[in-house]
């Protein structure tokens, strides 16, 4: 056998066995595998940030929703204080109009938020805002609360001293008025006239006049004379002067045909025997009655009163046997 030299190529060349026989990687194929890597990361990266961005989203939301119902809870709170606040003003006679105002603001308040739950940051900063101006509101109606109890403790005060000075002021007109009606008694008294020197005489036909005891048959008139004591408490006035002659029984002896009349005597009406209109001017002066009585008087005791101005002058009386 004929060794071949080195270096001669060989006719038959033997196929390479195992992992010598694969075919190398295109490059195309390594390109869409890269893109497909890429386009997975891209998209988890895009889910995680939609459900980072969601969370954070249904968060906001609900911290929203939570921050409204406080706000809803607060508004429905003050609205209770405020009540309470114009309840009191009103009673300590303060305005309540800026309050009854705020009072419906507020209410509405309530009502767009029940309607409205969809608010925006910039919304949301205004309502923590109003929160914050009721607040401050009730702290000044609370100042003015107090003003007004101070206020009208003062008026309480002053109304008592006042009521207290009304009573002792009343206390003494009462008493001035007590002490002036019993002067003016006192000076009704004693201005009262008074008849003195009482006489009672029985006419008889022929004129001739009988004092003291008589009889019958020696009356054709009756007699009655008496002067006006002096008095310079009494008015210088016109006087209307009553004589009653009673009747050992106490009635009166009168004839309307004569001039008798009624008068008023003690809250009632009551005959009188004879009357005269004069002039008191205090002089003393002297008054003088005739009676006719035409039918013989019955024996007894007779009693003469003088009257005026519904007040006895005086008395006398006379005995017919």
């Amino acid at each position: 056998m004929t060794e071949k030299p080195l270096g001669t190529p060989d006719n038959n060349p033997q196929k390479p066995t195992g992992g010598e026989n694969r075919p190398a990687s295109s490059p195309n194929k390594k390109s869409n595998t890269g893109l497909l890597v890429t386009a997975i990361i891209v998209l988890v990266i895009a889910l995680s940030v939609f459900l980072f961005l969601t969370i954070q989203r249904g968060s906001k939301m609900e911290k929203q929703e939570n921050e409204l119902m406080l706000a809803y809870g607060r508004l429905d709170s003050i609205g209770d204080v405020l009540d309470d606040k114009i309840v009191q003003i009103e009673e300590l006679g303060g305005n309540v109009e800026e309050l009854t105002k705020v009072r419906e603001e507020l209410e509405a308040e309530k009502e767009q938020l029940l309607s409205n739950k969809k608010y925006s940051d910039t919304q949301i900063r205004n309502l923590r805002d109003r929160l914050e101006g009721y607040r401050e509101l009730l702290v000044m109606k609370d100042t003015e609360i107090e003003e007004l109890k101070s206020v009208n403790e003062q008026l309480v005060v002053e109304n008592t001293e006042l009521k207290t000075e009304r009573n002792q002021l009343n206390q003494t007109i009462k008493e001035v008025e007590k002490t002036a009606q019993e002067l003016n008694n006192k000076v009704k008294v004693a201005s009262q006239l008074e008849a003195e020197n009482i006489a009672v005489y029985a006419v008889g036909s022929n004129g001739k006049e009988r004092e003291g005891e008589f009889r019958a048959r020696q009356i054709d008139q009756i007699k009655v004379e008496f002067s006006i004591a002096k008095n310079d408490v009494a008015p210088i006035e016109g006087k209307e002067i009553y004589i009653r002659i009673l009747d050992e029984n106490g009635n009166p002896i009168f004839d309307v045909a004569k001039g008798s009349g009624t008068f008023e005597l003690g809250g009632e009406e009551t005959f009188y025997t004879a009357k005269q209109e004069i002039l008191f001017d205090n002089t003393q002066q002297t008054l003088s009655f005739i009676y006719d009585k035409e039918t013989e008087y019955e024996r007894g005791t007779y009693k003469m009163e003088v009257f005026t101005d519904g007040y006895l002058m005086g008395t006398k009386t006379f005995r017919v046997k």
